[in-house]
């Protein structure tokens, strides 16, 4: 395992003594806005060490202008995309619009979703802590619905529960939204109005805020992976909002294995993955395979250096955020997953019987099979043999599990993905499989290694 040394850990973004710099609270931050934002216009130049691969990551006398922004390293939103911003008077404006999207959860599963800009989840929101943000939402969909910030400390009128801040957003209407961005970290968007139905529809989004001064972990390469579930019976065309547990697709940015692109990483890059979760109903135990990590970080703030634990495993609990931070000193193609098992299915059944350990009934099954053409008994010796039978599929929907790997199938599905790390990349496009060094991979034991090693198996 790759683990993390104590002695060379820096402290992650915006971690401070809380004795010397406490976190405002959120009447000195909304108090105080106008003059932090002034002030943070004549900040220097951070010193940080800046990686020659990468693009720069500084802060700047005032916002950029145009429709750029050099001030960070933008994040990799893995089978996403971020959403465009420009300048208009040091005012940092964007655009939403709420409305339907044909959504492709992997080949062969395809569902009429909602979400934000043509994709679920919507473009990740990035923007520095001080910025001052106008964020237009234009609803195209046929009920109200509103934007809810996650996590940001604002105004009331700008918190987006419709009836309680806001009359909600009438279908052709677009609301504007203003606020200044306080203490940096990962947050989430999403509705509040009739949530139950959008959210399961797709309508959520990443929102991170970048350090003004970045200083302790800069990162090399920042990932940001929004957690979701969904109930989409088979053969359906839309997911069904009204489930309260039967969710069979499971996903990472809103693809299920095999459809989540990888993870990409060169040696000794510092490396931050972003967790949210959205999901109706579940926590999720998120394990990364081969390393070690630091959880520095919830949509409530940076953790203290002193706080941050060493973990294998992140438990994001829905409606939260997590970061962890980990530096990428292990080559390879690593797991990356939720550990609840039944998240590493697609489109699983229920209520079907309990075969495993069923004895012979081969002459039951001809019989059956007389009655019922094509009757399979399922599941007799387990569900692996499942992913390697080519059995037709009914209509829009997809095998249990089962994607493509550097040595077959790989069996598992759903929250599933891989972080690719290699020695050299001269990108950070998918550098296909992992070859292991020779004398690095399991195989096969010979006879003679059993019989030298003193292992019985008659």
């Amino acid at each position: 395992m790759a683990a993390i040394d104590d002695e060379t850990v820096e402290p992650n973004e915006g971690t401070e003594d809380a004795v010397e710099s406490p976190r405002l609270g959120r009447r000195d931050f909304l108090g105080g806005a106008a003059v932090v934002g002034a002030a943070l216009a004549f900040d220097q130049r951070a010193e940080a060490q800046r990686p020659t691969r990468t693009p720069s990551v500084s802060a700047t006398e005032g916002p950029a202008s145009g429709d750029s922004d050099d001030r960070y390293r933008p994040v990799v939103t893995p089978n996403g995309s971020a959403l465009p911003f420009r300048w208009v008077d040091g005012v940092k404006v964007m655009h939403l619009t709420a409305g339907p999207v044909e959504h492709e959860f992997t080949e062969g599963l395809r569902a009429e979703c909602w979400g934000y800009n043509g994709s679920t989840p919507g473009p990740t929101i990035e923007a520095v802590e001080g910025d001052r943000v106008r964020i237009y939402v234009t609803n195209t969909l046929d009920e109200p619905t509103t934007v809810h910030w996650h996590g940001i400390l604002l105004e009331a009128g700008m918190d987006g529960v419709g009836g309680l801040n806001q009359p909600p957003i009438q279908p052709g209407e677009t609301y504007r939204y203003e606020f200044t961005l306080g203490e940096p970290g990962t947050f989430m968007y999403h509705p509040h109005w009739d949530e139950m139905t959008q959210m399961a529809m797709g309508m959520m989004g990443m929102l991170v805020v970048h350090p003004r001064r970045p200083r302790g972990f800069v990162p090399d390469r920042d990932f940001a992976i929004m957690l979701s579930e969904w109930a989409v019976p088979i053969g359906a065309a839309r997911p069904d909002p009204m489930a309260m547990g039967d969710f069979n697709v499971l996903t990472m940015n809103s693809k299920a294995f095999p459809g989540t692109d990888p993870l990409v990483a060169q040696m000794g890059d510092k490396v931050r993955i972003r967790f949210g979760n959205l999901s109706g109903l579940d926590n999720h135990p998120i394990h990364l395979h081969g390393y070690s990590f630091r959880i520095a970080g919830s949509d409530g703030g940076a953790f203290p250096r002193s706080a941050q634990q060493p973990h294998t495993t992140v438990l994001v609990p829905t409606g939260s955020t997590r970061w962890v931070e980990l530096e990428a000193n292990a080559p390879g193609d690593w797991a990356m997953h939720c550990h609840m098992t039944h998240h590493i299915m697609n489109q699983m059944g229920h209520g079907v019987p309990n075969m495993v350990g069923v004895g012979d009934q081969r002459d039951f099954d001809r019989r059956l099979r007389r009655l019922v053409p094509g009757y399979m008994p399922m599941g007799r010796n387990g569900m692996a043999a499942m992913g390697d039978m080519d059995m037709p599929q009914p209509t829009n929907s997809i095998p249990m599990q089962g994607g493509p790997g550097a040595y077959g199938r790989i069996d598992m599905g759903g929250m599933f993905t891989i972080f690719k790390v290699r020695e050299s990349l001269p990108s950070y496009e998918d550098p296909g499989w992992y070859e292991p060094p020779e004398g690095t991979r399991a195989r096969p034991a010979t006879a003679a290694e059993l019989r030298a090693d003193g292992i019985d198996i008659d």
